[in-house]
């Protein structure tokens, strides 16, 4: 288990810190991986963990000489909603949806994705489509690494221990290219990759391919290309025959893993199928992209954005009081340091509650709002509480008045055991912030990462509706 858990205010902390700890020292940016891996008894050297969550400018997506450059800080969801992606890094959009739920995706980090390196992790595949670089920066100075030759094997990186993940880049897609990427999971949301997909081409203006680049995750210890594919579509049109020999040829380009998500034949199967399929999509240059046009981000008026760092670095040891506002109250906190947000507020805080359904961000019972963002508070280290204000269910009413979604729930009858009911009290008071009478597929998104074991989802999704209609009831009013 760490034995400090530093806040930095800077880069050049973090840099600081990892050149003196080197392999005890980890960066946490959203963390989601990594805490589930150290509860689990995974990185026992790890001593010492950096948080970045609270340094300005790295949470910014912005355009420059042609390329886009994301920051060590964008979420998921931050990617899912620039118009910038969207428009010229469509396969990354596409690729960020897919991940997790909304609370994941509001501190799951792209960065943090790729070290990660798991060869099912949905973003990779598209940045190695669009060539994407990483700069790796540490106090020696700067390293420019092509992604794709940035993993050595199975969940292994060329970073090194003194090196931070400070930037990923790609080209923008320009008006002659197009990019597209496919997943297929075992449902519809929060599913591990069993094969995933993602192409861009650049085309002439008869149609004809003249670059192709293919990328195929959960297929191999690491993403990889399908070379014999990408050279058999140069120069060629886009014709069902063409686009179903690509699909075979891609599909014997690898030898796929074996696990209990699928078999190695039938991924290899389901490559031929995929790869193919997205190429079809190219070939309609269809205007749907598969994406929400407005999806539910429950990430608060400042878009889960830094608007405020720490004016300086801050150490909580095992030991060192929390220091919070909780449900707009002060609190001083000594024990606990060392749990997750979840055990830390049920325990220490005495506030039960958010409740531990799955201890790995599948279902949503621990939702809480940390700085106005709902995240999974199983997921969040209890020390990035110092210096936050965090509301929990319990905080929903105000001056003794029931939220809307609480009083649409006791009138729709939508709790059945009432396990679940907190995580979903709280993503539908944030959906109703950004939504005043939300559709029902704004509903049935907000609440992906949200599971009722009792099957009582026809209740709740019409708890959900009533508590828009009293809310525009109170507008007009």
């Amino acid at each position: 288990m760490w034995q400090a858990y530093h806040c930095v205010s800077r880069v050049e902390e973090a840099l600081a810190l990892l050149d003196q700890h080197r392999q005890e020292a980890r960066i946490v940016a959203g963390g989601t991986d990594l805490i589930i891996e150290m509860e689990r008894g995974g990185h026992p050297q790890l001593e010492i963990l950096i948080d970045i969550t609270r340094v300005k400018g790295l949470d910014e997506i912005c355009l420059r000489d042609g390329m886009i450059c994301l920051g060590p800080l964008v979420t998921h969801n931050h990617v899912l909603g620039s118009a910038l992606i969207r428009e010229r890094g469509l396969p990354l959009a596409q690729a960020s949806w897919e991940v997790g739920a909304p609370q994941i995706r509001n501190r799951a980090t792209i960065a943090g994705n790729l070290i990660t390196a798991s060869p099912a992790n949905d973003t990779i595949t598209p940045l190695i489509a669009l060539g994407a670089k990483l700069r790796l920066s540490s106090l020696a100075g700067e390293r420019s690494v092509a992604l794709e030759d940035f993993y050595t094997g199975f969940r292994q990186t060329k970073l090194r221990p003194n090196e931070m993940l400070s930037a990923i880049s790609f080209p923008a897609l320009h008006d002659n290219q197009r990019g597209v990427f496919l997943k297929l999971g075992l449902r519809r949301a929060q599913a591990i990759s069993v094969v995933d997909a993602a192409i861009v081409l650049s085309l002439e203006d008869d149609g004809t391919v003249s670059d192709a680049r293919v990328a195929l995750g959960s297929v191999a210890p690491t993403i990889v290309r399908a070379p014999a594919a990408e050279i058999y579509l140069d120069r060629k049109r886009l014709s069902p025959e063409n686009i179903a020999q690509a699909g075979r040829l891609a599909a014997e380009t690898v030898r796929p893993i074996d696990d209990v998500r699928g078999s190695a034949e039938y991924r290899s199967e389901m490559v031929k199928v995929l790869v193919a399929r997205a190429l079809r999509q190219l070939a309609r240059d269809s205007l749907d992209t598969g994406l929400p046009i407005d999806p539910p981000m429950l990430w608060g008026k400042d878009e889960a954005r830094v608007k405020m760092g720490l004016p300086a670095q801050l150490t909580i040891l095992p030991d060192t009081p929390i220091e919070s506002t909780i449900n707009g109250e002060s609190a001083l906190v000594g024990a606990g340091q060392q749990k997750s947000l979840l055990h830390w507020l049920r325990d220490e805080v005495k506030l039960p509650g958010a409740k531990e359904g799955c201890a790995e961000g599948e279902c949503g019972a621990c939702t809480v709002f940390l700085d106005d963002v709902a995240v999974m508070s199983c997921m969040v280290h209890a020390p990035r509480a110092h210096g936050a204000e965090i509301m929990t269910v319990e905080g929903l009413a105000e001056s003794g008045a029931l939220h809307p979604i609480q009083n649409a729930f006791i009138d729709e009858a939508a709790v059945q055991c009432g396990y679940c009911t907190p995580g979903f009290l709280m993503a539908g008071a944030k959906l109703l912030e950004e939504v005043d009478e939300p559709s029902r597929d704004q509903i049935n998104y907000s609440i992906s990462g949200n599971l009722c074991r009792c099957t009582g989802y026809y209740k709740i999704v019409k708890a959900f509706e009533e508590a828009g209609k009293a809310k525009m009831r109170q507008v007009e009013g």
